[in-house]
């Protein structure tokens, strides 16, 4: 009796552990966005933190061998110190004017883990994490061709240049390319999905409109936001259901991460290369589209302002689509937990979920009423984040191994 009741107390001394580890785990996802978000290249530096947490969370605890790196001796080594040390040293690589935020944060996480050499070690592999995943990816941004402004020489143009025009020529993780999963042509103008799309729009996505309803206000304007924390919360929040293992965590948060870095490019390779415009230039101009069935509206104006770059696809689309399927690969027979997040475009709220499918149309609807993206283009946004989602989930091996790693 007393053995079982003494392996009985380690398991759930374990369990303690692993769970804290966990939480530690989902706070650095969470303090990295919140850095990464006022520095450049936001979505890439929380790719590469992430991938640096899972290289030295896993060259700990060996869970999954097949991708695990070789930092040197683990043996002792403090798991949360490798998560903390590891986001530290990305953050400062990638966003070094904001050092002094990221210090903050790193110096306030030391003090909760004792100052032995298990801290010690977590750092030492932390730090060679971080240095083996910039190593990696250093050439992923190369030679960017600058932004040209389109116009007749001598005629003016709006001189406030579209965002993320360097990014659609980044290298990607796991595409090929950027061009890899580009999808065909928007719709034919004179067509009736153009029509239908339009139409739409013009209605439920109007600043004004008596059509959208009060909680499909609160939807578009939950998902206004641009920034990855949005995105990392509903991981955060599937992280956070009993019995998930910190490895296990760390790899579905490192996936994730790389997934919306590759997504991000892949939808604005699309976006630059096919220059589809907005809804707020396709009201305005509904009388010049060749389609009878698109009325102009001269003073339509959307209800949230217009991101600064081409229309399609839709770009949350592809992201959302992209989590998705890799939370889906990760879950695989298990009961999916409740999801959920929060916005930096409407706080104090928290959306939930039971169904990853409930997520995403969520999501596609609530471009469409913020009068930002067309139907058309959230449907194939859809497409190219299962595309994207299914090959990163291959890479990292969650459709092989998701629901035997509890």
């Amino acid at each position: 009796m007393q053995t079982f009741l003494g392996r009985l107390a380690q398991l759930t001394l374990l369990w303690v552990s692993l769970a804290a580890h966990a939480d530690t785990l989902a706070d650095w996802a969470g303090k990295t966005c919140e850095i990464a978000d006022d520095g450049p290249n936001t979505t890439r530096t929380v790719a590469l933190a992430q991938s640096a947490v899972y290289e030295a969370v896993n060259a700990i605890t060996a869970r999954y061998p097949h991708d695990r790196v070789d930092l040197g001796s683990a043996q002792g080594a403090s798991i949360d110190a490798a998560i903390a040390a590891a986001s530290r040293s990305v953050l400062i690589h990638e966003a070094p004017l904001l050092k002094a935020q990221t210090e903050t944060a790193y110096q306030k996480a030391l003090t909760a883990i004792p100052d032995d050499s298990a801290r010690k070690r977590g750092i030492e592999l932390g730090e060679k994490a971080a240095a083996d995943v910039i190593a990696k990816h250093a050439d992923d941004i190369g030679a960017i061709e600058p932004y040209r402004p389109v116009t007749t020489p001598g005629v003016y143009v709006p001189t406030t240049f579209p965002l993320g025009y360097a990014v659609a020529q980044h290298r990607p993780w796991f595409l090929k390319s950027g061009a890899q999963l580009r999808p065909g042509p928007p719709p034919d103008l004179k067509g009736e999905l153009w029509a239908r799309d339009y139409n739409e729009i013009k209605t439920l996505g109007s600043a004004s409109s008596t059509e959208r309803t009060s909680q499909q206000t609160e939807i578009a304007r939950f998902w206004a936001t641009a920034l990855p924390d949005i995105h990392i919360g509903v991981v955060r929040s599937l992280s956070a259901a009993p019995g998930r293992e910190v490895t296990r965590n760390a790899r579905l948060f490192a996936a994730i991460a790389a997934a919306i870095n590759d997504a991000e490019i892949a939808a604005l390779d699309a976006k630059y290369h096919y220059q589809f415009w907005r809804p707020i230039t396709a009201v305005r101009n509904g009388d010049r589209d060749g389609n009878a069935k698109t009325e102009r509206d001269a003073d339509w104006t959307p209800l949230i302002a217009t991101p600064m770059h081409p229309e399609y696809p839709c770009a949350h689309c592809v992201i959302a689509s992209t989590i998705a399927t890799l939370i889906r690969a990760d879950v695989g027979k298990e009961t999916m937990p409740t999801l959920s997040t929060t916005s930096n475009t409407l706080r104090g709220v928290t959306r939930y979920w039971t169904r990853t499918e409930d997520l995403v149309k969520e999501v596609s609807n609530a471009r469409i009423y913020d009068g930002v993206h067309f139907r058309n283009s959230c449907e194939v946004g859809n497409h190219m984040g299962e595309q994207v989602g299914t090959l990163v989930a291959a890479a990292y091996g969650l459709a092989r191994t998701g629901a035997a790693a509890k």
